[in-house]
């Protein structure tokens, strides 16, 4: 490796220390064989993403979007971190083949276990709910889905629907929300034709890109803490790295998942998101419609952005 390479990466780390997940490792320990075929900037900055924590995925689109903003601007600048969206080649809004916009704006998000627990945060006023109904028999999955559907009406909430789409389609429900691990089994056609709204969880540049090409009416980004309530693919982003994601994916209607409780909610929004989702805040409080009206509160407080 060369010496701006390594030069290079050792600045990256260096200047964007609040992006670090993880132990910090030596540029050194960052450097791969096949880096050798990178242009310089390129293997720098994949270096660099290394040192951070950065998965390797997330590390190498990380890189090929430094390249293009160097190409972009001229030169190489460690201190720019990247966050313009056609440098990582996502197209310009709007797109023909997008799914039906929701508001850019979702506000307090609960995510919920049934239609019980819908019909009581709908009628506290919550603004976007989600049913995450853990259940492998259709004709239950179906009724739930109804119920929590009928549960909404005349409140003014927005209902997604986690993982079940078929049901949720049948149902008239507002929107699906799925994981990446559903996007293969999904009818994504059915999905954008029938008007119902996408929501997509991701966990990094990686799955934010394939997130993106698929133009979903918004975009999860977690988990941002430490949460109990799945084991989740990556460790908790951090702060420093939702505030970077959010300046990159401003043109989605973006929400923030994972381990936020009030007292974190001014940081979260201090990063650039414009909804905060919760579970554990609310199903496990020991007065649900109060603690809703607190949080939604406290969304509208001043906002805090990251150090």
């Amino acid at each position: 490796m060369t010496h701006n390479t390594t030069e290079w990466a050792q600045q990256i780390a260096r200047l964007h220390a609040p992006l670090q997940i993880g132990l910090p490792i030596s540029a050194e320990q960052a450097q791969r064989p096949t880096d050798a075929i990178l242009p310089e900037p390129q293997a720098g900055a994949v270096q660099g993403a290394r040192m951070l924590g950065f998965i390797e995925a997330d590390a190498q689109c990380v890189a090929k979007a430094w390249l293009h903003q160097t190409q972009r601007l001229g030169q190489f600048d460690p201190a720019h971190w990247p966050d313009q969206a056609m440098d990582f080649q996502m197209p310009a809004w709007p797109r023909a083949q997008a799914f039906a916009p929701c508001p850019h704006n979702l506000g307090l998000y609960a995510v919920l276990p049934n239609a019980q627990w819908i019909a009581r945060m709908a009628h506290v006023g919550v603004p976007t709910l989600q049913l995450r109904y853990k259940s492998s028999i259709p004709s239950e999955v179906a009724a739930e889905v109804q119920a929590a559907v009928k549960a909404v009406q005349g409140t003014g909430a927005l209902l997604f629907i986690n993982d079940h789409w078929q049901q949720a389609m049948e149902a008239g429900a507002y929107g699906v929300h799925l994981g990446q691990e559903d996007l293969a089994s999904a009818d994504l056609n059915a999905i954008r034709q029938s008007g119902v709204r996408l929501g997509l969880s991701t966990h990094g540049y990686a799955e934010m890109m394939l997130a993106d090409a698929l133009s979903p009416s918004y975009i999860a980004m977690g988990a941002v803490f430490p949460t109990t309530l799945k084991n989740m693919p990556t460790a908790p982003q951090g702060l420093g790295r939702l505030a970077a994601y959010a300046r990159l994916m401003q043109g989605h209607s973006l929400v923030a998942i994972g381990g936020i409780d009030e007292t974190r909610f001014g940081d979260v929004l201090g990063c650039g998101v414009r909804s905060i989702a919760v579970v554990r805040a609310l199903v496990a409080s020991d007065k649900p419609e109060s603690a809703a009206k607190q949080l939604m509160h406290r969304m509208m407080q001043p906002e805090h952005p990251p150090t």
